[in-house]
C-alpha cells in the first residue's frame, strides 16, 4: 500500500468522524431546544379549576331543562 493512499484513507476517516460529532452536537442542540419549548408549553397551561362547593350556586346544573 502507498504512503500517499494510506494518507487518503486516514484522512477520509478523520473526515467521517469530524462529521459524524458534528452531526451528534447539531442533534443535541436541536432537543436541548426543543425540551425548552416544551416546558415553556407546560408553564403555559393554566392550572386546572376548581368545582364549587356542593350547595353553592352554579354547583348543579339542570341537563333535562
Amino acid at each position: 500500500m502507498e504512503i500517499s493512499s494510506l494518507a487518503a484513507t486516514v484522512s477520509a476517516g478523520v473526515l467521517g468522524q469530524v462529521q459524524q460529532e458534528a452531526s451528534v452536537a447539531v442533534l443535541k442542540k436541536a432537543l436541548s431546544i426543543e425540551q425548552q419549548n416544551a416546558q415553556q408549553l407546560l408553564q403555559a397551561i393554566p392550572p386546572p379549576v376548581t368545582p364549587p362547593e356542593p350547595g353553592t350556586p352554579g354547583a348543579l346544573v339542570d341537563t333535562w331543562a
